[in-house]
C-alpha cells in the first residue's frame, strides 16, 4: 500500500506543468500534471469508490472545476479545486494515471476517469476497491482525527517522548495508528525501527527519552530517503520508485542484517508481517 513517500511522490507529480508531453517513461518527474487543468466531465465505473457525496453529486459536482494545486496529508492526496476539495486515498491498491482522452487504454479495474477540458484524463485504477474518493467543502471533514506529520516542526523530541510516554501499546501498532502519527505504514516503520536499535513489540510506554528522540530522527531520516528515492515499487501498484532496493530489513527475512549480519527474523505483529534483527533490535524488559 502506498505510504507517506509513495503519496508524496504521487502528489508531485501530478503538480508537474500540464502541458509535459504524454511518454511511457517510469520517471514520474517527466510525466504530466493537472494542475489548471478543468474537469469536463467524470466517468464513475465502480460507484462505491466514491465515499463521500453520492456518486451522482460527486460527478457534477467535479463539472467545470479547475485543480488549483496537488498535496498531501498523511495518505491522502488533496486536490485543492476552484470551489470545493476533491481527497483520494488509495488505500491499498489504488493507482493514479494522467493520459490522453483518445487513449484506447481502458482497464478493467478504471474505477473513476476525470476527463479535462483538454487533450487529458485522469484516471483512477483500483484493483481490490478499497481506495476511495471525497468531494467536500472542508478537507478537515476527513482529515481532522489524523496525527501529527512526521515532519511537522512542532513534533518535538521531548513531545514525542511524552506522546509514547503515556501508550500501553506495542511500538510497531502505535505506530502504524494514523491518529498517533500520520503517514506511516508497514515499509517504513520496520525501517525506522531497525535505525533506532527498537524492537517492534517494545511498549511504546517503556521507551526512554534519549530512545524516543533517536526513532523520532529515524522515522524522518527513513521517510526523507523514501522521498528522495520516489519510494518503493514493491509490486504492481506503485511504479517508479527504487528505495526497495535499499531496504534493511523489510521484505529481507533470512538475510544478514547490513548492520551485524545476524539473519533478519519475520514475525507478524497486529496481522502485519513485521522485519527485524533479532541482535540490533533486542526486546527490553517493559
Amino acid at each position: 500500500m502506498p505510504e507517506l513517500p509513495e503519496v508524496e511522490t504521487i502528489a508531485r507529480s501530478l503538480r508537474q506543468p500540464a502541458d509535459l508531453p504524454f511518454s511511457d517513461s517510469t520517471d514520474l518527474k517527466t510525466r504530466p500534471g493537472v494542475v489548471n487543468r478543468v474537469v469536463s466531465n467524470v466517468e464513475i465505473n465502480w460507484h462505491r469508490s466514491i465515499a463521500f457525496p453520492d456518486w451522482a453529486a460527486f460527478s457534477k459536482g467535479l463539472q467545470n472545476r479547475k485543480i488549483v494545486n496537488v498535496s498531501r496529508r498523511a495518505k491522502y492526496l488533496l486536490f485543492e479545486l476552484d470551489h470545493n476539495w476533491m481527497l483520494i486515498h488509495l488505500r491499498m491498491s489504488g493507482d493514479i494515471r494522467v493520459e490522453p482522452r483518445i487513449s484506447s487504454l481502458n482497464l478493467p479495474h478504471d474505477r473513476v476517469i476525470l476527463n479535462f477540458q483538454d487533450d487529458a484524463r485522469m484516471v483512477f485504477n483500483d484493483t481490490r476497491k478499497f481506495g476511495r474518493l471525497w468531494l467536500l467543502e472542508d478537507p478537515l471533514q476527513v482529515l481532522s482525527k489524523l496525527g501529527p506529520e512526521p515532519f511537522l516542526p512542532e513534533l518535538t523530541p521531548e513531545g514525542f517522548f511524552e506522546s509514547l510516554n503515556n501508550r500501553k501499546r506495542a511500538i510497531k501498532p502505535l505506530l502504524l495508528d494514523q491518529a498517533f502519527i500520520a503517514g506511516l505504514g508497514n515499509i517504513y516503520t520496520d525501517e525506522a525501527l531497525h535505525i533506532a536499535g527498537i524492537h517492534p513489540l517494545q511498549k511504546a510506554a517503556s521507551i526512554n527519552r534519549e530512545q524516543a528522540g533517536v526513532l523520532l530522527q529515524a522515522i524522518r531520516s527513513v521517510l526523507q530517503e523514501g522521498i528522495r528515492r520516489n519510494g518503493a515499487s514493491i509490486d504492481w501498484v506503485y511504479r517508479g520508485g527504487d528505495f526497495q532496493n535499499y531496504f534493511s530489513v523489510y521484505q529481507r527475512s533470512g538475510e544478514p542484517c547490513p548492520v551485524c549480519g545476524v539473519k533478519i527474523e519475520r514475525i507478524v505483529v497486529s496481522q502485519r508481517g513485521t522485519h527485524f534483527c533479532p541482535n540490533c533490535q533486542k526486546h527490553q524488559c517493559d
